[in-house]
């Protein structure tokens, strides 16, 4: 078994998928109103599914929280310290919420976080260095 991608249950597909798409560049061929909804970052897999439809599906109720939330984080890569302020800067300038401003932190990582509009938080960091797996 291997890792193909990961999704998030959303409330408002148009907003998310707006966001994804035109804040943090992620490429996507479906419409707004799509019910799963599939982008691509990088070569990974990120998959929209409306909760609604969801639900429906399973034929079960979930609870979702409101607001941020700190249940998990997407990580973005950038390959220098400067970067990080820019993308930080230009994420916020198209919408992002921002939750914590570009810091250099002890283990040697410039790092920021945003959220998105149903407040899932996604960092964006750098060890001053090209990434690599």
């Amino acid at each position: 078994m291997r890792l193909d991608g990961f999704g998030l249950f959303v409330d408002d597909m148009g907003t998310m998928i707006r966001f994804y798409r035109d804040v943090l560049g992620f490429e996507i061929k479906e419409a707004e109103d799509a019910v799963n909804v599939y982008l691509i970052k990088d070569g990974t897999l990120f998959m929209l599914y409306e909760r609604k439809n969801f639900e429906k599906m399973t034929s079960r109720k979930y609870e979702y929280l409101k607001g941020l939330n700190g249940h998990f984080e997407i990580a973005l890569y950038v390959d220098t310290f400067e970067e990080v302020d820019i993308e930080f800067a230009k994420a916020v300038s198209k919408g992002a919420t921002p939750v914590l401003e570009p810091t250099d932190e002890p283990w040697g990582q410039r790092t920021c976080y945003i959220a998105d509009p149903e407040g899932n938080l996604i960092e964006i960091g750098s060890f001053n260095k090209p990434f690599e797996r």
